[in-house]
C-alpha cells in the first residue's frame, strides 16, 4: 500500500528514535517512525538503564532532563536519582583519583570506605575495597521508558509503523524526498537515520560510509531480593540496577561480536556461556545475593563505532538527513539526544551542546581493516577458537 507523506521520517524505533519523534511532534512537526520490528524491543529495552554519561557532550542536558521526564512524557520511566560504584579488586582501591579527573565540575559526589558501601549496599560483602557515590545521574526502566516515549509521541500526533522494513531511500536534487518501505513509499521533507546496528546499512544507501560493528550484549535478572538503600550499583565490570520489585538486572559483557545484522533477522537469543559469566561476576560484586536464582536473561544488539563514541550530526549532503548512532550508550542519553536531533532537524544546529566531537568526519582516513586491527571479530573469524566469546568494553 502507499503511505501518505510526512514532514520527517525517523528510520528506527529504538529509544533514541522514539525520543526524537516525541521532541519533534511536541514542536508541531509531522513525524512518522518506521521500525522493522517492535519499538524498543531490541537493545533499547535490554540494557542496564544507566543515566550517568559524564564523558558525553550531552551530559549536562541528560542530567537536566531526567528528573523531569515522567512529568514531561506523562508516563512513568521509573527514574531514580543517584549512583554508586564500588571496587572489589584491591588494585583499584584508589580508582576515585582517576575518576575525579573525568567528572565535570559542579556535580556532587563523595568517596566511600568499605563500611559506608555496605551500609548503602547491604548485598555487598567483606571484599569491598572502596566506593564512590554520585548524588547525580541515576537509572530508569528501559522497557517502560521506551514505551513512554512511544505513547507520548503518539499523543502529540506522531505515527509509528511497526514491522515495517526500510528498503530504499529516494533522493531528488541532492535531497531525500521519500523513504521506500515494505508497506509502500513515504514522502518526506527530512530523514533521521537512527536504526542501531542497521544505521550503517541505511547510510550506505546514500553512499555514506558509517564505520560500526555490531555486538550481542546480554543481561541477567535474578529473583526479587530485599530492597537496598541505593538501587543503582556498578562495579566488577558490570552495570545494572535493582528494580522496583527487588530483582537485580545486570549486564556488562563479555560481548560477542557479530557480522552484518540484516534488517529481517530477529534479535539474537542469550547464550549460556555469557549468562554464566555475568552470574559469577554479580555474585563476586554482591556476595550476599549469590544464592539468588537467575530467572531470565536478555540479549540485544548494540552498535559500536571505532572510538566508542556516538555519531550525531546533520549531514551536509544530503543536507536534510540527520544521523545518530549512539555507540551503545543510547538509553541514558535519550532525553538529550532526542532534543539534539530535534534541533538539528529544525534549526540545523544543537542549541545546548557542541556536537563537533561527534561528527562523522573524524573517521576520514580510517584504515579499511579497522575491525581486524581492534580484534572486533565474530568468534568464527578467529581460527581455532571454537566459538569463544570476544570481550569488548561495556558502555551500555
Amino acid at each position: 500500500m502507499s503511505e501518505r507523506g510526512t514532514s520527517v521520517v525517523i528510520a528506527g524505533g529504538g529509544v533514541t528514535g522514539l525520543s526524537a519523534a516525541w521532541w519533534l511532534a511536541r514542536s508541531g512537526v509531522s513525524v512518522t517512525v518506521v521500525e522493522k520490528g517492535i519499538v524498543g524491543f531490541e537493545a533499547s529495552g535490554r540494557n542496564g538503564g544507566g543515566c550517568t554519561h559524564y564523558q558525553s557532550p550531552l551530559f549536562h542536558e541528560e542530567q537536566r532532563l531526567w528528573p523531569q521526564m515522567d512529568e514531561l512524557l506523562g508516563y512513568p520511566t521509573e527514574y531514580r536519582r543517584g549512583r554508586l560504584i564500588f571496587q572489589v579488586d584491591p588494585r583499584k582501591e584508589r580508582f576515585h583519583e582517576g575518576l575525579a579527573l573525568r567528572l565535570p565540575k559542579g556535580y556532587d559526589w563523595e568517596v566511600l570506605d568499605p563500611k559506608q558501601v555496605r551500609e548503602l549496599v547491604p548485598l555487598a560483602g567483606d571484599n569491598v575495597v572502596s566506593g564512590v557515590r554520585f548524588h547525580f545521574g541515576g537509572h530508569a526502566n528501559p522497557q517502560r521508558t521506551s514505551q513512554a516515549y512511544a505513547w507520548a509521541a503518539q499523543d502529540h500526533g506522531a505515527r509509528i509503523l511497526q514491522h515495517t522494513v526500510v528498503t530504499g531511500i529516494t533522493t531528488t536534487g541532492g535531497r531525500v524526498t521519500a523513504v521506500e518501505t515494505a508497506r509502500g513509499t513515504i514522502g518526506c521533507d527530512a530523514l533521521v537515520i537512527v536504526a542501531g546496528p542497521q544505521t550503517g546499512k541505511l547510510t550506505a544507501m546514500l553512499g555514506i560510509d558509517l564505520p560500526m560493528a555490531a555486538a550481542r550484549a546480554e543481561m541477567i535478572v535474578t529473583e526479587p531480593l530485599p530492597m537496598m538503600p541505593i538501587t543503582g550499583v556498578d562495579g566488577n565490570g558490570l552495570y545494572g540496577r535493582q528494580t522496583l520489585r527487588g530483582n537485580l538486572a545486570y549486564g556488562g559483557g563479555p560481548h560477542e561480536w557479530m557480522d552484518d545484522v540484516p534488517f529481517d533477522r530477529e534479535p539474537p537469543r542469550p547464550s549460556g556461556s555469557v549468562t554464566r559469566n555475568l552470574a559469577r561476576r554479580v555474585a563476586e560484586l554482591l556476595p550476599k545475593a549469590a544464592h539468588a536464582r537467575v530467572i531470565r536473561s536478555w540479549a540485544g544488539v548494540i552498535e559500536n563505532t571505532p572510538d566508542g563514541r556516538p555519531v550525531l550530526e546533520r549531514l551536509s549532503s544530503p543536507d536534510n538527513v540527520t544521523v545518530a548512532t549512539m555507540s551503545s550508550v543510547g538509553f541514558g542519553l535519550s532525553p538529550a539526544s532526542g532534543h539534539a536531533i530535534r534541533d538539528l532537524v529544525m534549526d540545523g544546529v544543537c542549541s545546548f551542546a557542541d556536537l563537533s566531537k561527534l561528527s562523522l568526519s573524524r573517521f576520514d582516513g580510517l584504515r579499511a581493516d579497522w575491525r581486524e586491527h581492534l580484534n572486533w571479530l565474530p568468534p568464527e573469524s578467529h581460527p581455532g577458537r571454537g566459538g569463544a566469546i570476544t570481550a569488548s568494553s561495556s558502555r551500555a
